[in-house]
């Protein structure tokens, strides 16, 4: 089967005439606020889960984020994905690898930032410095930055993204304020029972620099790329879903990452009976605080082993959190193709619909609840200005596209 899958693809050489609508970066802003959405309400669906380790159910939502989702979907939207792997050249793929295997140190030291943060300071904090890392550094190696920054529409892109990393401190104001104002049993009620200002700046930090190697592990997978258009050219299909066995290759290095450190983690507090109904806890605060009300509360679900009911939920939570995660870069993937030449600022577009995302579930989530009406007043001031980058992002990519139709018009 894998041959002839294989022989299939070798019909569609990459030279094929493209079936390409063009770029239309408002398009691509919207496949960015969408992934922005999911990647922020991956983590709701944990706060269902009752008395499992992190460590058990990380590893579950890792299954499904990681090595389900990918795969299935690139199965679904582009013919052949793994005979264009097979296809694409070695060094691609080791370099692709490597770079999702460090990003994978980002996504398990991210989960530590929003336990010690939040959702909202959490995301805002590790996410600034996984936007600037990200955004910047990719054209600066490969060259582009002259260019960039010697064109009107480049210039109109870069003050988007420095609109965003603003945004992004201005937000982290309004959460260093909010520690300062809250109670300790305010902060447990949001479930933030582990709150640390310092502790979670510095993994926070880590985490965001790390996490930016996805952005360069889509870079190196760019001969990927060129083949999987080739053959949806060939299949009369639309290069929107060119970055989908890219995904895949990055999400496998992530994915060897977590597994290692989740394994140790199991052996290390022998929480593998947990798979099976065991009693575990939950290190991130996600199961929901009970002291305040005794509606709905049943003690079977909090006493001796886990129950059916439990147990069955507890897996559909963590594999619903795992298929959400992977829906942020699925449309990720789709707003890059619409960026045109500066599709390098589709990691900061990103980035602040993420935080745009997460400082909304940190406000019904009742983050703030009890915060001051100045810092209220940032974290308003933080979602006006990452909205308004994401806007002018957009733009400054409009024009550049329109930059380039006009030249080949000529």
């Amino acid at each position: 089967m894998a041959n002839a899958a294989y022989s299939l693809l070798l019909r569609y050489p990459i030279s094929c005439p493209e079936v390409i609508v063009g770029p239309n970066p408002f398009l691509g802003v919207i496949f960015h606020w969408l992934g922005g959405f999911c990647s922020a309400t991956n983590f709701i669906p944990f706060r269902g889960i009752k008395r499992w380790s992190w460590e058990v159910y990380w590893i579950i939502q890792g299954v499904a984020a990681w090595l389900i989702a990918p795969s299935v979907l690139a199965m679904i939207f582009v013919p052949h994905p793994f005979a264009i792997l097979h296809q694409a050249p070695t060094d691609a793929i080791c370099w692709t690898l490597l770079w999702g295997t460090l990003w994978g140190v980002g996504g398990l030291t991210f989960g530590l930032a929003i336990r010690y943060l939040g959702l909202g300071l959490g995301y805002a904090i590790a996410l600034g410095f996984c936007t600037a890392f990200g955004t910047l550094v990719p054209p600066i190696y490969d060259g582009q930055w002259h260019a960039i920054t010697h064109d009107w529409s480049g210039q109109v892109t870069l003050v988007g993204v420095l609109l965003s990393l603003i945004a992004i401190a201005v937000s982290g104001a309004a959460g260093a304020s909010k520690e300062r104002e809250i109670t300790a049993e305010e902060k447990a009620l949001s479930g933030e029972r582990d709150y640390s200002f310092l502790k979670g700046l510095a993994v926070a930090i880590f985490a965001g620099i790390m996490s930016s190697f996805f952005a360069f592990g889509l870079r190196a997978g760019k001969p990927i790329g060129d083949i999987t258009r080739g053959v949806l050219a060939a299949n009369h299909r639309a290069d929107l879903w060119s970055n989908l066995p890219i995904l895949i290759v990055v999400l496998w290095g992530g994915f060897f990452t977590n597994f290692v450190w989740s394994a140790i983690l199991i052996a290390k507090n022998k929480s593998y009976a947990q798979f099976g109904g065991a009693p575990g806890d939950n290190p991130m605060g996600t199961a929901p605080v009970t002291g305040e009300t005794l509606v709905d509360f049943d003690p079977r679900n909090y006493v001796g082993r886990i129950n059916g009911k439990v147990l069955t939920f507890n897996y559909l939570f963590a594999a619903l959190a795992g298929v959400i995660w992977y829906f942020q870069f699925f449309f990720y993937s789709m707003g890059q193709t619409k960026m045109g030449k500066y599709d390098f600022a589709s990691w900061t577009l990103h980035m602040a619909s993420i935080i745009i995302f997460a400082n909304l579930w940190g406000i019904a989530l009742r983050e703030w609840k009890g915060t001051s009406r100045r810092t209220r007043a940032l974290v308003a001031c933080g979602l006006l200005l990452l909205v308004g980058s994401t806007v002018v992002v957009g733009y400054g990519s409009y024009l550049k596209a329109n930059e380039t139709v006009a030249a080949t018009t000529r």
